[in-house]
């Protein structure tokens, strides 16, 4: 199995960049990551919400292939801690097909189109996050869970 991380727009910050880059590279000891930057919608600010979220969804379905399990980083999903993420992970592994699939979507969340194609929907949190940084949080919680998974000292209880 695989997983997958669609984001919409691309990282700007080099320092966050860079830390993306590092924990990407750190997850592949463990499990085949793979990350899909998905371009900004061109003259959004021309769009209404609804058509921004609708050209933002089409491309996000367009991101997913045949056996995806399409998880979504909403506000309103399960949250987590760290050990739950993990166990969450493992199970997921064992049971999901090619590839598990977590979307970040656009400023305005995402269509209803995307709502319906997705099997679940998971919170990093009660606060919010910059699409950019939400990122680097996320790939760091997906090689936290696998390092717990394989015992290893980065977490701490």
């Amino acid at each position: 199995m695989k997983i997958g991380l669609i984001v919409i727009g691309k990282t700007d910050a080099r320092y966050l960049v860079e830390a993306i880059d590092e924990y990407k590279k750190r997850l592949t000891h463990y499990i085949p990551f793979e990350m899909e930057v998905i371009p900004d919608i061109k003259n959004a600010k021309n769009l209404s919400e609804a058509q921004q979220k609708e050209k933002e969804g089409e491309l996000i379905l367009k991101a997913t292939r045949p056996g995806d399990y399409l998880v979504l980083l909403d506000e309103k999903g399960t949250e987590f801690t760290s050990l739950r993420f993990a166990d969450y992970l493992e199970k997921k592994t064992h049971a999901v097909g090619k590839r598990l699939v977590f979307v970040v979507g656009g400023p305005y969340g995402f269509s209803e189109a995307v709502y319906k194609a997705a099997a679940e929907k998971i919170s990093l949190s009660k606060m919010t996050f910059s699409h950019q940084m939400i990122r680097l949080i996320f790939i760091e919680q997906i090689y936290r869970a696998m390092t717990i998974l394989h015992n290893e000292p980065y977490h701490h209880e």
